[in-house]
């Protein structure tokens, strides 16, 4: 049974979490089936390139966002999926060795149909040294309590 329904999401509500270390193997292996960018996938290129050394893909940056808003907020919760992303930013890179961590917030709520309503969270993902490396603003829908 969810543990959290539509009417449990409260606006202005926040939670921070995480933490998920990057590796360079990995950073090189999505980006080498997703995003075969040389400053994805070659330290040689990736050096002469402006951002001076290898860096995640901002598509594998939010794939690992995407796991911990799963492992901490939405496995035990009536959410049902997304309908989209607003606003979706890369500020800064991610780097191999890098500890990724999550904040959410949620912006507002509003009724989508008899069974689910629409929660909008900005959620924003820091490396260990507090920079900022993502946001976005997930348009989640969850399941109203009476509906099950």
């Amino acid at each position: 049974m969810a543990r959290e329904h539509f009417e449990d999401v409260t606006v202005g509500e926040t939670r921070e979490f995480g933490s998920r270390d990057v590796t360079r193997e990995e950073i090189v292996e999505f980006a080498g089936r997703y995003d075969p960018q040389p400053f994805h996938t070659d330290e040689g290129a990736a050096g002469e390139s402006m951002f001076g050394g290898l860096i995640a893909s901002g598509w594998h940056t939010a794939a690992m966002t995407m796991e911990l808003l799963v492992t901490n907020v939405f496995e035990d919760s009536g959410a049902t999926g997304a309908v989209g992303i607003d606003e979706l930013r890369w500020p800064n890179p991610v780097r191999p060795d890098d500890t990724l961590s999550v904040r959410t917030e949620v912006l507002d709520t509003e009724s989508w149909s008899d069974r689910l309503g629409l929660v909008r969270s900005k959620t924003t993902t820091h490396n260990q040294d507090g920079d900022e490396v993502m946001s976005m603003i997930g348009l989640v829908l969850y399941e109203r309590r009476d509906s099950e």
